[in-house]
């Protein structure tokens, strides 16, 4: 973060000169203004009087130009001010023509007041951002030998432990080894419920300790931590760019050579059929001065950074502005089952806790489902990923419709429903639970059962409403459970297609299925939990991944991360993206049809250079103060 002030300090510096001189400026351009009406100077006096204020205001783009030029990028904005305004101050000195310097003074200190506005909004957006970022605590409080000193977070290593006071941010993520407390995470998932936390849970950076003492083993050092990562990825965000900002960036390219060689014609052709040289030079020098791309230059790209800059402040980060523009043209939204549309919760209930507590219950459980394609058992391995331990397991057999029988540190384990019980000669108990119940016997002896109910989360259904609300014409549920465990959740929650039985591979073939049936231009998301489906998601237009509070895969994977477990922020994310789109359109009609207007009236002698001034720098200022509006 110390970047990041440093940044902020830097601008605010940066301002204030700025400020006074556009100040000092102004009011030697009234003096200036004053002596011309009162003295009756040479036409070459009042020159000198003028290039005072001018100097004052213009020096800045007068030197930028001339780099400019060094460096061969000749046609930008302060090279096409600094031409219009030199040739105003000359227009004074050909036969038959009024003198222009109080307007060419007046087009340099407008041309700064643009500047400023841009400054300063540009710099409003990255502290919005800065200050969603404001997550990355400063200092971390370090535990050596029995005592606590204050340290930068990124001298701690992994494996360290260190101390979170009530009310202090959390400086990267690790393990709570003692203490109980909540934290609030809204800073990066956007949710404002606090969490429960305990001993053996993991806490990630970022969150901030509401309640007690806790003493956390550090698991990844501060630059790989959660809030780290997030705040690269917002950094970030503007490498990815959308076709807009390319067209613009194009745009822009080509139409500056265009219309400075217009402006030449248009100073040299009438005068050769007889018309005023200094009226034309006049109207030319107008055209160059309201030809400025910089509203468009600038305010699209602010209105992207501003969407995703607003999106993060919601949980939601969006990784370019190309899949902003994505997520504006959806269509189609297919969601994973378990994790993302339903809770995918386990109860385990052992049965003898003095033979076998209910933890190493569900480790031998998913030790046995190790080698099993079955959807119940992808389950059971993802509650219990830590399959490297020293377990030896063998002879695993597949008894067809039953379950799975091994030998487990040379135990021999069944794990199945209640046939596959009686089948292994146990004793086994009744569940009345609702859900799948999967029965585990060691040596014939009945240890307990795990359920697996897969509760529908409370806004899964708000959010397919939402989602139709906003546009989007179908959506889609992909599930490797049974079909009819699917087809009611997908009823229940007024889905239009469902398709279950499916392995991680068949989802990539229904997503491409899906996706050539689709019309030209419009978008396929996929909504998954990102532990198994990091293929899909790169497979769709956009991948989603939700509840990647911690979760490397996911938002490696993914093109838009939710941070926390709410399927209804996808519909935020459309709806962020749609105003967005909106906005960055509104800004590119409105600035190139004032400037056409303005053009046209320049060439007919109409447009006065005050005209000229503000079709550029008062539809820049505009357009940025518009682009604002994205953030919110």
């Amino acid at each position: 973060m110390a970047h990041e002030h440093h940044h902020e300090h830097h601008q605010e510096e940066g301002i204030k000169p700025i400020v006074v001189r556009i100040i000092v400026a102004a009011l030697l351009l009234v003096a200036a203004v004053i002596v011309e009406k009162r003295f009756n100077l040479a036409t070459w006096q009042l020159l000198l009087v003028f290039l005072v204020p001018y100097l004052v205001a213009g020096f800045d783009t007068l030197k930028e130009a001339v780099e400019g030029l060094s460096h061969g990028e000749a046609l930008d904005e302060n090279f096409l001010m600094s031409i219009a305004t030199i040739g105003a101050l000359c227009i004074g000195f050909l036969p038959e023509a009024e003198p222009q310097f109080a307007e060419a003074v007046f087009v340099m200190l407008f041309f700064q007041i643009g500047e400023l506005f841009e400054t300063v909004a540009e710099g409003r957006s990255r502290r919005s951002i800065a200050h969603l970022m404001d997550i990355r605590p400063d200092t971390a409080n370090l535990e050596k030998d029995g005592s606590v000193e204050v340290v930068a977070p990124d001298s701690v290593r992994v494996g360290d432990i260190i101390v979170i006071k009530p009310g202090e941010k959390v400086p990267m993520d690790g393990v709570v080894i003692e203490g109980t407390s909540s934290v609030d995470t809204v800073a990066i998932s956007g949710e404002s419920v606090p969490r429960k936390i305990a001993e053996g849970d993991d806490i990630f950076s970022g969150c901030v300790n509401l309640g007690g003492v806790l003493r956390v083993r550090v698991t990844k050092a501060f630059g790989e931590s959660t809030a780290s990562r997030i705040l690269e990825l917002v950094e970030h965000a503007a490498d990815n760019k959308s076709r807009s900002e390319n067209f613009i960036a194009r745009f822009a390219k080509v139409y500056t050579p265009i219309v400075v060689v217009a402006a030449l014609l248009l100073a040299i052709v009438p005068p050769l059929f007889g018309g005023n040289f200094a009226t034309w030079l006049y109207r030319a020098l107008m055209f160059l001065v309201v030809s400025c791309p910089c509203a468009l230059v600038l305010s699209v790209p602010l209105s992207f950074f501003g969407g995703i800059g607003g999106a993060s402040r919601k949980g939601i980060l969006i990784k370019g502005s190309n899949y902003l523009e994505a997520l504006s043209k959806l269509d189609t939204v297919v969601f994973d089952k378990t994790g993302t549309l339903t809770e995918g919760v386990f109860e385990v209930t052992a049965v003898h806790p003095e033979i076998i507590e209910e933890r190493e219950l569900l480790h031998l459980a998913a030790h046995v489902e190790r080698f099993s394609t079955h959807p119940i058992a992808a389950s059971l391995r993802a509650a219990y990923p830590q399959e490297n331990d020293d377990c030896s397991v063998e002879n695993v057999e597949e008894v067809a419709g039953k379950g799975i029988r091994a030998l487990v540190n040379g135990k021999t384990v069944c794990v199945g429903n209640s046939a596959m019980m009686e089948a292994c000669g146990a004793n086994w108990h009744a569940c009345h639970k609702e859900g799948t119940v999967i029965h585990v016997c060691i040596n014939s002896e009945y240890v307990g059962h795990i359920v697996i109910s897969d509760r529908v989360k409370a806004d899964s259904a708000e959010a397919i409403t939402a989602l139709k609300a906003a546009g989007v014409s179908r959506t889609v549920m992909l599930t490797g459970d049974r079909e009819s465990v699917g087809k009611a959740v997908a009823k229940q929650l007024g889905l239009d297609e469902c398709y279950a039985e499916l392995m991680p591979a068949d989802k990539v073939s229904k997503v491409e299925m899906l996706l050539g049936g689709m019309a030209r231009g419009r978008k396929l998301a996929f909504v998954g939990d990102g532990i198994n489906d990091a293929p899909v998601l790169a497979r769709a237009d956009v991948g989603i991944a939700m509840g990647a509070l911690g979760s490397d895969a996911a938002i490696e994977a993914a093109d838009v991360v939710l941070m926390d477990d709410n399927p209804s922020k996808v519909a935020m994310a459309v709806r962020i993206a749609r105003r967005t789109i909106h906005i960055a359109r509104e800004n590119t009609w409105f600035a190139i049809g004032i400037k056409l207007l303005v053009l046209i009236l320049a060439a007919a002698g109409i447009a006065t250079m005050w005209m000229a001034v503000f079709a550029d720098v008062g539809v820049t200022v505009l357009a940025v103060l518009n682009a604002m509006r994205a953030l919110r």
